[in-house]
């Protein structure tokens, strides 16, 4: 049964009471009792179980690609604030198909720690501050915060710390983790609001357990944004109980079953471990996000590549339009590209926005361009899913946008969520320059996948598929997408001189060549 229909179905049976606060406080005090939160100051978690790279699914339905955790190991300092998460990803047994390093070469180990208000990871001995976003939303500081308060224990502490207890008790057939049915069982669910925004709800049942704790993230792609983590299984590890079974959703359930981010089963918990201060190290207190730059280069007349990030754009000029190529990230990145496409070819409008594909970090700036009024072009699926979750008025509350609160029915006189359908080829023309938009097949990364070519200027974009190593850089050996891009340039018979990638700069079909197939056609 598919998770959200589970849910639904066991919430037709929940009938519901208010609880004041102070009986919510009750519940709660009975509950850090029952599973030794009262005294606890320190805890250290272990096991092994899975991950996922959320909004890298293979096809917009699908799961996200998932990844063995052999080991895993987080120690916090609830008094402190301090975090310290270790852990080792392999592909394992997992189908290599998907986005977010599939397949997973080798057995890489994440540090990541947190220390109040900073976060940054250890590479070996070299600190990596976090300054950043988490999928292009919130702080990754402020997510590794808000982690603490949404473990089994961290919940309680922070909901007897706060002073303003909101709850309500439910009667239920059935656990909303277990799905049994006929017990009658209560649960109360407790809300609280950690750093001043984030709403986390915990459910506490009959048996004086944390079962489930709800929260709400930002992130382009679905604006506030599910974040649960279920608690099953409790055991008792030394006086301390902790459930047995931790499973973390990211997403949507019911616009989106692909939202399984972690299972983790823990094999031990230690409480009130010795935990070293911890220093905050001097680059992670001077980082900071660097302001949004786009980096224009010619490629040939009328073509440009749109840089200066992580992520790369094109723009195409016809005779009285032009067409972008990828909206990446967020709103932020498409605001800075339209800005700079505006620059170069002034007083003409943005008809057409590109989109290679699905994935989070390559769509999550498209709503900026229908807010404007632009056409999204893209394979029939992954449209249908933009038009029906993406596009969809989902509470932006936040982290709002222009689309949350501009409707494109004011802009150009256009009805909104304008789309356009790349089954076999798509061509966008104005009789002079012409611009192929063509599915890659049977490439491992996304289904739907798209490719431009410039037939005139022998230009090919790809993403993800090929990146061109930076000049004096050593280049990463040849993988399947790239002799998945050449199968299809020689399917499609593509004379390609150059290849611009959405990672990356520039390079010639010829290094592309050398490096693939040893120089051959």
């Amino acid at each position: 049964m598919k998770l959200w229909l589970h849910v639904f179905i066991v919430l037709l049976g929940l009938t519901w009471g208010t609880a004041s606060a102070q009986d919510a406080r009750i519940v709660v005090q009975a509950a850090a009792a029952a599973m030794g939160a009262t005294n606890l100051k320190t805890i250290q978690i272990s096991g092994v179980g899975s991950t996922s790279a959320i909004g890298q699914s293979y096809a917009v339905t699908a799961e996200f690609p998932r990844f063995e955790v052999p080991t895993y190991t987080k120690v916090i300092d609830y008094d402190a604030g301090t975090s310290r998460e270790e852990y080792i990803r392999r592909q394992g047994n997992y189908p290599a198909q998907g986005g977010g390093f599939t397949p997973l070469q080798g057995e890489p180990r994440t540090l990541a720690l947190l220390s109040g208000i900073y976060a940054w990871n250890m590479e070996g001995t070299t600190v990596v501050p976090q300054p950043g976003k988490f999928l292009a939303g919130m702080p990754v500081s402020e997510l590794r915060q808000l982690e603490i308060a949404l473990t089994p224990h961290g919940f309680l502490k922070a909901a007897l710390a706060s002073k303003q207890l909101n709850a309500i008790t439910q009667s239920y057939a059935g656990s909303v983790t277990d799905g049994t049915s006929g017990d009658g069982r209560k649960a109360t669910v407790v809300s609280i609001t950690v750093l001043g925004k984030y709403r986390v709800n915990g459910t506490i049942n009959d048996r004086n357990e944390v079962e489930l704790v709800t929260t709400w993230i930002p992130t382009p792609f679905y604006g506030d944004t599910i974040y649960d983590i279920r608690y099953v299984d409790y055991k008792d590890f030394g006086g301390i109980r902790f459930p047995g079974l931790v499973h973390v959703h990211v997403g949507d359930p019911i616009f989106n079953q692909a939202h399984n981010y972690v299972d983790l089963h823990v094999t031990d918990v230690k409480a009130n471990v010795a935990v070293p201060p911890m220093t905050v190290p001097d680059a992670v207190r001077a980082a900071t996000v660097p302001p949004v730059r786009v980096a224009t280069q010619k490629l040939a007349e009328g073509v440009w590549l749109l840089g200066g990030g992580s992520h790369n754009s094109v723009a195409v000029e016809f005779r009285n339009f032009v067409t972008v190529i990828e909206a990446p990230l967020d709103e932020e990145r498409s605001l800075a590209v339209i800005d700079a496409v505006q620059t170069l070819v002034p007083n003409k409008e943005i008809r057409y926005v590109v989109n290679t594909h699905h994935h989070f970090d390559h769509s999550g700036g498209l709503r900026t361009y229908v807010a404007h009024g632009t056409i999204v072009v893209g394979t029939p699926a992954n449209l249908e899913f933009y038009r029906t979750v993406m596009f969809y008025p989902m509470p932006r509350t936040l982290q709002p946008d222009r689309l949350a609160t501009f409707s494109p029915m004011n802009t150009h006189n256009r009805s909104p969520f304008l789309m356009e359908p790349v089954n076999l080829q798509y061509v966008i023309s104005d009789g002079v320059r012409t611009l192929e938009l063509h599915p890659v097949a049977r490439n491992s990364h996304a289904v739907g996948m798209l490719m431009a070519y410039l037939p005139t200027e022998k230009i090919l974009v790809n993403a993800d598929l090929y990146s061109p190593p930076a000049p004096n850089a050593p280049a990463a050996p040849p993988g399947p997408t790239m002799t998945n891009l050449l199968e299809n340039i020689r399917r499609l018979k593509l004379d390609v001189v150059q290849h611009v990638p959405i990672h990356g700069v520039p390079g010639t079909h010829e290094d592309f060549l050398t490096r693939v197939a040893g120089g051959t056609q």
